[in-house]
Formats: C-alpha cells, structure tokens, sequence
C-alpha cells in the first residue's frame, strides 16, 4: 500500500475513533447525535408546557416565549468536560427540531435528591431519581427505581419500572428508549425496566369533556362528547432533558429515526400468542363475498380500481382482536367490516365499518369527523393525525369485545368506545347493526386499490 495512502487511511480511522469531546464516545452507526459535547447547538428552553397550546400562540407571542424560555435556560445549563451540565433549576434542555418514533440512547449521572426524566413528543416522561431512603420522592415510588413511566396511571403498564436498575451516586446510567407511536420499551442500564407499554398523554386524561382554556382543537370537544375515550401521545414534537432538585449531567445523547417498516415490525412482533393467520397471501381460501372485485398482489389483498363490495371471512367471530397492514393510494377509502352479517352495507347492518381513507387527501376536505381513518362510520370519530404518509405501510389492530371497540394505529390508540351508549348518529342515519355480537370481518372496497396483508385474528371467546 502506498506510504501516502496509509497515511490517509490512518488520519481518517483517527477520525472516527476519536470522541467528539471529553466525556463523548463515537457515534453508532445510524444514529445522529443530539449534543455535540462542545455547546448547547441545537437546544432551547422549554418547561412541561402543551405543544397544542404553543401551536395555537401568534408569531409574536411563540417569539416572546422562546426568547424567555433561552434566557432561562442559559440560567442554569453549560457544558463541561464534554457534558451538558444542569444545576437542578430552570427550563429543559430541548431539541430544536421534532421527532416521533425513535431510538434514544442517552447517558446521565445525577446527584442526590434529584427528580428528573427524559420527555419524548414533549410529554412527561422516562423518570429519573434519587432511589434511595433519603429520596424527596421515596413515598411516591421512586424505591423502585428509575426509567419507568412515571405520569402513566398508577395501574397502567411501564408506570412503574419492572425492576431497580440504577447505579450507586456517582456513576454514569445509561438509557436505551425504543418508541413506536406510543408504544415505548426503556432500557436501564442494559436493564428492560418497561416492555412496550402505551405512553399516555399527561395533557390529554381521555375525560369525555372539552379541555380546560381556549379550545385550541375544535374537533377535539367533539370527539369526547361522541365518547372516544381515546387521547393519543403526540405523533410528533421534541425531546427534552427534564431537569429539578439537583445537580444533573448528560452525555452520549444520540438519536435514530425508526423507518415505518421497522416500526411494524416491532409492533407485529409484541403479543403474537394467539393470532391465527386468516389470509395464506396466495387465494382467497377461508373468504367470500364480492371475491371477484379483489385481486392478490405480492401477498396483498387488493380491491380492483373502480371495483369494490365486502370481501370477508366465511367464518364468523364474537370477541377478537385483529392485527393487519395496510396501504392507502392518494385518495384512497376502504374499510374493516366489523360483526359483518354477509349482506348489507357494513357500516349500517354490520356492529359498524372502520374506515380506513386518506382522510387528508383534499377531496376529503369536508369529512365529518366520524368519516376520518379510524372512525366507526357515522357514529364515533377517530383521533386524527396518526396515519403513515400514502405509499408506506401502516400497522392497525382492533380489538373487538362487546359493544367496544379500540383501534391502536401505527401504536397508538385513535379510538377507544362503546357503541352502545351512541344515540346521535351522522345525518340522523340509524345503525340496526351496531348491537351485534357477532359476524364475519371483512374489508369494505370503495373502487380503490387500498391493499391488506399479514392479517391474523385472535379470537377472544
């Protein structure tokens, strides 16, 4: 090898092995760090606050408020040593830009009496604190140790840690945070401390009721009122290092965006126990209905363009969960037929159809709320802005069991109801169907090539 080119292959490995600053190790592949160990580049102030709120804020006033929340914060943080420094006061560190799911890797070391956390989409948060007898928060659970979701309900899964994984004082704790749509897994120090459990929404508790202040989300009072219990963590917004009680640092803050197929298969591979599969990908063995107005495309199942009608399992099911894929064309409108009796419209003479449309194509633009992806027609509507970008897979379940109905999109839960306690329907247009108990599952064709694959039932009764 020429002397002039082992010299430059030297100074390049030297490059990439070296750490970005003191306390900084070498980047993983795939990941993007967040804090360049040398400044606070790409961070602003910002304390527990309502992305819609601050979306709902004028331009002077957003101004006002990031220009206060930076003064705050430059307060209170600095970087030594190659670690973001927090003197245990003042407003979050938090990312510039917006993320939704992720892989967050990220060291911090803490001292005493500390209560702190990592905020993901702008919500509280993966709790960090003292763990000891002598803790502030001994009383409220912090004996069971960090990386739990702490502002979860008390009996939801991942508020509490599974297991005490942190370090003694004066050691560095390392977090490995794996989230799809709600869906969150924490690693304490090579730990798991929570399994894929949801991540509620701290500024959203599911109360049928309109929210407190300004209304800043119009569709959003009606939603309650037509009792979707369902309130979705953000889709998207910034991470932030919360920070109170004590002196914390932070380091090795690196990021992954997930793509929508690793996504799914992360979601897909949680909770399989059960699932049968009800589409072999290759015929239409074990369905019927409009067969013909389908085709089957690389595994899919496909309604024609311009065809359309209920394809749907000649067997029957009462209780279920199903778990399927899906891919919209621009435009595209579909459905899942729901206790699908085998004639009539699925959304009136079945228990109901869950659409599954491009509801931000804009045709759409007139939809009632009730017609967006998600919704069961007519009757409840879905929480919005949760679909993947037209072209790419989206992984949907649904659980069927009695008169409710829950729908978790891409990992989080849009819709969340009982069709019983529905009395003011779209139009004034009667559902008979909707007491069902029992029927076929189906997919309800609109003369759109919406596609369908990997579809598995678990049936519950």
């Amino acid at each position: 090898m020429p002397r002039l080119v082992r010299s430059l292959l030297v100074c390049l490995l030297a490059v990439l092995i070296c750490p970005l600053a003191q306390g900084q190790t070498t980047v993983p592949a795939g990941f993007t760090a967040l804090f360049n160990g040398r400044d606070l580049a790409g961070w602003h102030g910002m304390g527990t606050f309502d992305l819609r709120r601050y979306a709902g804020m004028t331009d002077a006033e957003r101004t006002k408020k990031l220009a206060d929340d930076l003064a705050d914060m430059q307060q209170h943080w600095t970087v030594a040593d190659g670690e973001m420094v927090n003197d245990g006061k003042g407003a979050y560190a938090t990312t510039n830009g917006d993320y939704g799911d992720v892989e967050l890797l990220v060291d911090y070391k803490m001292l005493p009496k500390g209560d702190s956390g990592v905020y993901l989409r702008g919500t509280p948060q993966v709790q960090i604190w003292d763990y000891t007898p002598e803790s502030k928060s001994w009383a409220r659970g912090a004996s069971k140790g960090s990386g739990g979701l702490f502002n979860n309900a008390l009996d939801a899964p991942g508020r509490d840690p599974l297991v005490l994984a942190d370090k003694p004082f004066g050691e560095w704790n390392h977090f490995r945070i794996l989230q799809t749509g709600a869906r969150t897994s924490v690693w304490l120090n090579d730990k798991l401390v929570v399994d894929h459990a949801t991540w509620q929404n701290y500024f959203d508790r599911a109360t049928p009721k309109a929210p407190d202040g300004p209304d800043y989300d119009p569709v959003r009072k009606l939603i309650h009122a037509a009792g979707n219990r369902a309130a979705p963590l953000f889709a998207r917004g910034p991470i932030q290092l919360q920070t109170h009680g004590s002196e914390i640092r932070w380091r090795n803050v690196w990021v992954r965006k997930i793509p929508a197929d690793e996504a799914n298969r992360t979601l897909a591979a949680h909770g399989e126990e059960g699932f049968e599969p009800i589409f072999n990908g290759r015929d239409f063995s074990g369905w019927t209905g409009a067969v013909d107005n389908y085709e089957i495309v690389d595994g899919a199942i496909v309604c024609k363009p311009k065809q359309g009608g209920v394809v749907y399992t000649a067997q029957e099911y009462g209780d279920f969960v199903v778990r399927c894929e899906f891919k919209l064309p621009p435009g595209g409108n579909n459905g899942l037929a729901i206790r699908y009796p085998g004639s009539g419209g699925p959304a009136y003479a079945g228990m109901c159809e869950l659409q599954v449309i491009d509801n931000d194509d804009p045709k759409y633009a007139q939809l009632d709320p009730r017609q967006y992806h998600g919704s069961a027609y007519g009757l409840v509507p879905a929480q919005r802005g949760y679909l993947r970008p037209t072209g790419e897979w989206n992984f949907e379940e649904v659980t069927v069991r009695g008169s409710t109905i829950k729908v978790e999109l891409n990992g989080s839960i849009i819709l969340d109801t009982d069709l019983s306690k529905v009395t003011d329907f779209m139009k004034d247009t009667p559902h008979p169907g909707k007491d069902l108990r029992r029927g076929h599952f189906g997919f309800a064709g609109h003369r759109d090539p919406v596609q369908f694959r990997h579809i598995r039932i678990k049936p519950l009764d």
